[in-house]
């Protein structure tokens, strides 16, 4: 026996959640089926467990898509106020905590909770521990099957995410089902992820575990935020911003004094002749930092014994000092993933498949990703709102 419904929605994350609630609140019979033993796997461990669930500053240009203007629609009509009003309908207590991202005081399940409640207000059925086996499409009905049995339904929501994070069960299903019915995926690669080095480069192993504010810059994108090293390469918000932008070959230049007005070696040659480099860098760096790039810049003297030519070149390599990182730590450690399915195949109103009526795709699955910083929730509240109205 086939259960019938209005829309089958994949994937019981943000973004599915999202969709089946509005769905089933405009009258809807939505089923949401996942393989996960719990909904929001993802959502609970999220901002260290607190849930960076939006950023106010949220605005197209800060997201990466090979189609840069698709986000705007769902944006748009469903920005950071309308999920903060959500939030703050729900009792749920919030803080800004830089940049305009905002967490919740309490715990991340406030966040996952608050979906339930709001799919429960529609009568959404959800069941976890499903392994899709099989999807089919015949006479304008979709057919997915499980372990439990089949359900059938004119509308299909691929909310399945992408492959990052693979220990919390993320998986390519949302590619296998798209090229399925014939919708080209963008080649997904690991996003907000850090940097592996080798080589020279890799001598800053040994500065594991010190961190410091810098600009950090790859091609024609550059963050301003913390770089951490770390006993692998380089990490920290700066460089997992740089990553969802870097491709293997290229480099990262990293500004490490971002303040420092042009002419500031020279200034301080002749306000402090008889300092050393290492002892300047020291008032500005972390010491073990300062230690190892004045070492690597090779000026052992006193400023004031140093030629003016080298004090300009020591600036210019400090404020753009460039690693060749040889890979990142992959998926597993990918926060999301850049590419996905085209949304050249997608209507940027509704996220319903062009050549596929029906067949609808949402949030981490679509190819749109997010700056660090609660960018990547309200994209998938944007998105599930939007395929929401439509289902």
């Amino acid at each position: 026996m086939t259960a019938t419904y209005d829309a089958i929605v994949l994937g019981a994350g943000a973004a599915g959640l999202m969709c089946a609630a509005q769905g089933a609140q405009r009258g809807r019979r939505v089923l949401v089926l996942d393989h996960a033993d719990e909904p929001g796997r993802k959502i609970l461990i999220s901002g260290g467990g607190r849930c960076n669930f939006t950023n106010l500053h949220t605005a197209p240009e800060r997201f990466l898509s090979a189609n840069p203007h698709f986000a705007r629609s769902a944006l748009s009509r469903y920005g950071p106020q309308d999920f903060l009003a959500l939030v703050e309908a729900h009792g749920i207590a919030w803080h800004e905590k830089t940049l305009g991202q905002l967490f919740c005081d309490g715990s991340a399940r406030q966040i996952v909770d608050l979906l339930l409640a709001e799919c429960d207000k529609g009568a959404v059925t959800l069941r976890c521990g499903e392994t899709i086996r099989a999807v089919s499409h015949a006479d304008g009905r979709f057919t997915v099957r499980t372990d439990s049995g089949e359900a059938s339904a004119p509308a299909l929501v691929l909310a399945t995410g992408g492959p990052s994070i693979p220990k919390l069960g993320a998986t390519g299903l949302a590619y296998d089902l798209a090229r399925q019915f014939g919708l080209k995926v963008v080649e997904p690669r690991p996003a907000l992820v850090p940097l592996t080095l080798s080589g020279e480069d890799a001598l800053f192993r040994e500065l594991s575990g010190v961190a410091t504010e810098v600009v950090a810059g790859c091609g024609k994108a550059a963050f301003r935020e913390a770089a951490l090293f770390t006993h692998r390469g380089l990490s920290g918000p700066a460089i997992l911003q740089v990553s969802s932008h870097w491709r293997r070959g290229e480099e990262v230049a990293v500004d490490f004094l971002p303040d420092a007005a042009p002419g500031w070696l020279l200034a301080a040659k002749q306000e402090r002749p008889r300092t050393s480099l290492q002892a300047v860098l020291r008032g500005l760096l972390p010491t073990r930092l300062a230690d190892a790039l004045a070492e690597r810049l090779g000026l052992s003297g006193v400023l004031g014994e140093t030629t003016d030519k080298a004090l300009r070149a020591a600036e210019a390599r400090l404020a753009g000092w460039t690693f060749r990182p040889t890979g990142s730590e992959g998926f597993a450690k990918a926060e999301v993933t850049v590419g996905g399915i085209s949304t050249a195949e997608l209507s940027s109103k509704t996220m319903e498949a062009r050549k596929m009526p029906g067949l609808y795709v949402i949030g981490e699955a679509v190819d749109v990703t997010g700056w660090l910083g609660g960018y990547n929730f309200q994209w998938a509240w944007a998105s599930g709102w939007a395929a929401g109205q439509a289902v």
